[in-house]
């Protein structure tokens, strides 16, 4: 494993989890790549793809700009995985954000 592989934590908490600071909970988007030409982009060739998709979970308390339920593009490079309630989420920081929708 590197340093830039993805950290699972498991945790336990209530269904009112909030995100602090300047930190983001996202539940990210698996989507279905295609190519200009409508080939479909396997796995391998999707992961190459910098920016990911994810609905806002809960935005931290410092996060102005961005709301609970906002589709954004992030970087895909940044964040880390937890379990919460048995569901993986991705934190990710206010700063990882390039696109709201």
């Amino acid at each position: 494993m590197t340093r830039m592989d993805v950290y699972t934590v498991v945790l336990k908490l209530n269904i009112n989890m909030k995100a602090i600071n300047k930190y983001i909970i996202i539940d990210p988007i698996a989507e279905e790549m295609k190519t200009e030409s409508g080939l479909l982009m396997t796995p391998t060739d999707t992961k190459q793809i910098r920016y990911k998709k994810a609905k806002v979970v809960s935005p931290g308390s410092e996060v102005n700009v961005i709301k609970g339920g906002d589709v954004v593009y992030y970087d895909g490079h940044s964040g880390h995985t937890m379990l919460l309630n048995e569901h993986p989420y991705t934190i990710i920081q206010e700063r990882d954000v390039v696109v709201v929708e």
